[in-house]
């Protein structure tokens, strides 16, 4: 775990050292996935039989390529009744924070006479990925395809591996829950081909999105293009604002709580108490004993993690914009000046009481968010990555007559001479 403060002299270099360190896979995975890509998109149901059987054990034939809705309907039922509200309260949450996402359609008529405005309309396919290997995540699959059927999109692909043959019935509960129309037993990078390009089984989709390993990442970076995608995540990440008032071992959980995902992630304290950083490596220690997850918690936290000694709060937040994280907490009684110093920041959590696992499942917020400093240009998930925008405009003789005439400047200028006689010839 890196200390590092802003009265050292090296400071700068090595904050930068910090901002700068690749935590991605080292593993060189283009080839292989450019490889899987090729397969399915020349072999389609053959190519996602064979990558099913080599890497997640089990025959589709046998197993079943598709999850009949009834089963998904049936896992909901049959969910533990305090479960089962869980998941219907985060749903209702994700539910009515995307729904005010919707963007509105525009018309005006401007001074030329001119009428402009955009149409907004939802794509008419989309594919979520949900993990289902190291672990199931029912709340990314809620995360994915509520935003999509509040877009108005009316083909739902779920699509997860499913080692050995088994799936876990909250994935089920959750696609059930989230309106999902298909859910097909395929993973890693063969079901992004398969989303992309189509089998004869699984229709193409428009839009690809929801997290995976480095394979799936890097495999929806390849078929970008021929669909669109959320984005390309990276490992995740945590910084926390925090000063000496709060409890040590609140933080050192949320510390951990984005530590625990994988060896790779990055969990960052800005605080500007000494003493108070020195309590929360301690309750780090401690946590990390009892922690069921603990082994990769502390791989994360020895490997990745860092507390930055600052000499006060309003310092760190330029430091932190540098990290443009994925998740930022601010815990300190009045969270809102510091928070209006943040410009870079996949999500924000404001205030000691608001930790970032609330985020994760039921506040409302999506938790899909850019990582690797992607959010100094990028946001987290959102209703319109499910749709898209048409511009249109209408004129008539009159406003032809006051636009027309720069038009066809503009295009002889160009070398454009047809562009300038599709107008000059109504000029006439």
């Amino acid at each position: 775990m890196i200390r590092l403060s802003t009265t050292d002299a090296s400071f700068a270099q090595d904050f930068a050292a910090l901002v700068d360190a690749r935590r991605e896979s080292d593993a060189d995975v283009t080839r292989d996935v450019s490889t899987i890509l090729r397969s399915v998109r020349e072999e389609g149901d053959a190519a996602l039989k064979a990558f099913t059987l080599r890497l997640d054990g089990h025959d589709l034939d046998e197993s079943g390529w598709q999850v009949p809705l009834a089963d998904c309907a049936a896992a909901f039922d049959a969910l533990d009744p305090d479960l089962r509200e869980a998941l219907e309260l985060a749903a209702s949450r994700i539910r009515a924070y995307h729904e005010k996402q919707r963007p509105a359609d525009t018309a005006f008529t401007d001074d030329a006479g001119v009428r402009l405005g955009a149409r907004w309309r939802a794509v008419d396919a989309a594919g979520v990925y949900v993990p289902g290997g190291r672990a199931a995540y029912p709340s990314t699959l809620l995360m994915n395809a509520i935003p999509a059927k509040v877009a108005g999109v009316e083909r739902l692909v779920v699509v997860t591996p499913t080692p050995k043959g088994t799936i876990n019935p909250l994935v089920l509960a959750a696609a059930h829950l989230a309106g999902a129309d298909e859910v097909w037993r395929v993973g890693g990078a063969q079901a992004v081909a398969a989303l992309a390009w189509g089998t004869d089984r699984i229709a193409r989709v428009d839009v690809v999105t929801g997290p995976g390993n480095a394979w799936v990442a890097e495999a929806k970076r390849q078929v970008y293009g021929v669909v669109g995608i959320d984005m390309v995540a990276g490992p995740s990440e945590i910084v926390v604002v925090a000063d000496g008032q709060n409890d040590p071992d609140w933080i050192a959980a949320d510390l951990l709580s984005q530590a625990e995902h994988d060896v790779t992630t990055q969990s960052i304290l800005f605080t500007d108490s000494p003493e108070f950083a020195d309590a929360v490596v301690d309750a780090v220690e401690r946590q990390l004993i009892d922690l069921p997850t603990g082994e990769t918690a502390r791989i994360a936290w020895e490997k990745s993690g860092a507390i930055v000694l600052v000499r006060d709060l309003a310092e760190a937040m330029p430091l932190v914009d540098r990290l443009a994280p994925e998740h930022v907490e601010i815990a300190v009684d009045d969270p809102q000046p510091l928070f209006d110093l943040l410009r870079h920041a996949g999500s924000a959590f404001l205030g000691r009481h608001t930790p970032e696992a609330i985020g994760d499942y039921v506040a409302g917020p999506n938790h899909v968010l850019p990582t690797g400093r992607r959010a100094r240009f990028a946001s987290g998930l959102g209703v319109t990555d499910f749709m898209k925008r048409t511009s249109f405009l209408q004129l008539d003789a009159e406003s032809l007559a006051k636009l027309g005439p720069a038009t066809v400047a503009l295009a002889e200028a160009e070398g454009l001479p047809a562009h300038a006689q599709s107008v000059a010839l109504r000029l006439r």
